[in-house]
């Protein structure tokens, strides 16, 4: 059984910076992409970033130049540091990881981050 267990959410004051962790537990064949998923209150599910196994990213339009996606493969644990936040970046962020073998996708149960003075 695959658990995805995100960190680092809480209160942060515009301009400010966080640091948001997940890490994966269980049987995951192989890694096709990494990534981080936000709902903003109202608002549908979007992606934020992802990454790939050999350390390729891709960035929302919305975060390009303020949030960096990193991994570490041996630990299967993906990171978003956000920098410079906006009050727009509220939301829950979710962890996702899709594998190569059996078609799996898993996802995190959310950590908030409030951008708020």
């Amino acid at each position: 059984q695959v658990q995805l267990v995100e960190s680092g959410g809480g209160l942060v004051q515009p301009g400010g910076s966080l640091r948001l962790s997940c890490a994966a537990s269980g049987s995951i064949s192989s890694i096709r992409v990494m990534g981080w998923y936000r709902q903003a209150p109202g608002k549908p599910r979007e992606l934020v970033a992802t990454i790939s196994p050999d350390g390729g990213t891709d960035y929302a339009d919305s975060v390009q130049g303020r949030f960096t996606i990193s991994r570490d493969n041996a630990k299967i644990t993906v990171f978003l540091q956000m920098n410079s936040l906006k009050r727009e970046d509220t939301a829950v962020y979710y962890c996702n990881i899709r594998t190569v073998y059996g078609n799996g996708n898993y996802w995190g149960e959310g950590t908030l981050v409030t951008v708020s003075s």
